[in-house]
């Protein structure tokens, strides 16, 4: 019988004792690690292209690997998460307006479509969470449709390439972007809805990447074309939200694709920032033309008056 390395001879004859694996004292073991070895039981063993290597050589051995992250700085990964989230909240409020107004179609009439949509004159009024809120409003399930699935195609892809962090920043700012381009220059007592604005800020986000990565832009500025042909021929839809969100996430992916290696962390932490100041001054400055306006009530049946007068 061959006796397996480090192990002990027995007393008065008997057979020798197996060393124990130095993870699990209580386990004999006759397998060690190719690499260190040291004993180790079956469970704490992973097949290496030369024998087999310990759970602490493989964790010592990542550690020293420089891992792959995409041009962004992100860690790769197959399966987005985000976008998913995103949808199901979407999908969530779209429900619950249709269940308010008792009709799919006409689910602008709800309660909850009427306190959260961008009317720009209750914004300035101090509503100013609606700049976000309308961002998940849809009037009617083609709408909803139409920007889940833009949302589905396109946001896989750049999430996975940004990073499920600097994704969500990219997705804010063009929500934030489109939201302010209607409060600048759209109707004041005009409502608008929609996650368009974010969406067509991942339109722009991942042409800016395809233009970083040097592959084909020809697929993706045909969908951002015909999506800004509907925006022109189809009544209701607003074209101040769309391009709002597209100029935004154009910015906002740049500066995280374009961002240099070095401190690169800290230079896209910076250019994201930079660009929210923008925005919030912005929408200062349009607020303060209001002049000192408070508004009372939701959507169509609030009343808005000018302190003082």
């Amino acid at each position: 019988m061959t006796v397996p390395p480090g192990s002990q001879p027995g007393a008065d004859g008997a057979p020798p004792q197996l060393p124990t694996c130095v993870r699990h004292p209580d386990r004999p073991t006759g397998l060690r690690c190719t690499r260190c070895e040291r004993p180790a039981c079956p469970e704490c063993l992973r097949d290496a292209s030369v024998g087999q290597h310990c759970v602490d050589c493989v964790a010592e051995g990542q550690r020293g690997q420089r891992q792959a992250v995409t041009v962004a700085g992100a860690k790769l990964s197959d399966k987005p998460i985000l976008v998913p989230l995103l949808i199901a909240v979407n999908v969530v409020v779209f429900a619950i307006t249709a269940i308010q107004a008792g009709s799919i179609g006409a689910n602008f009439t709800a309660p909850l479509f009427d306190e959260f949509a961008l009317w720009p004159i209750l914004v300035a009024g101090g509503q100013w969470y609606r700049l976000v809120t309308s961002g998940f409003l849809h009037i009617g399930l083609l709408h909803l449709a139409m920007n889940m699935i833009a949302l589905w195609v396109i946001g896989r892809d750049l999430e996975l390439l940004l990073g499920r962090w600097r994704f969500a920043a990219v997705y804010v700012l063009s929500l934030l972007g489109g939201g302010a381009a209607v409060f600048l220059f759209g109707e004041e007592i005009a409502p608008v809805a929609g996650a368009s604005g974010a969406v067509y800020g991942l339109m722009g986000g991942i042409a800016i990447a395809a233009l970083r990565l040097k592959v084909s832009l020809r697929p993706v500025l045909l969908v951002i074309g015909l999506n800004i042909a509907a925006s022109v021929v189809i009544p209701g839809i607003s074209l101040l939200g769309h391009l709002g969100g597209l100029v935004l996430g154009v910015l906002a992916t740049g500066a995280l694709v374009y961002a240099p290696r070095n401190r690169q962390a800290l230079i896209q932490a910076g250019a994201l920032a930079a660009l929210l100041v923008v925005l919030v001054a912005v929408l200062v400055t349009r607020d303060a033309q209001f002049g000192n306006l408070v508004c009372f009530g939701s959507g169509s049946q609030a009343r808005c008056g000018v302190l003082g007068s």
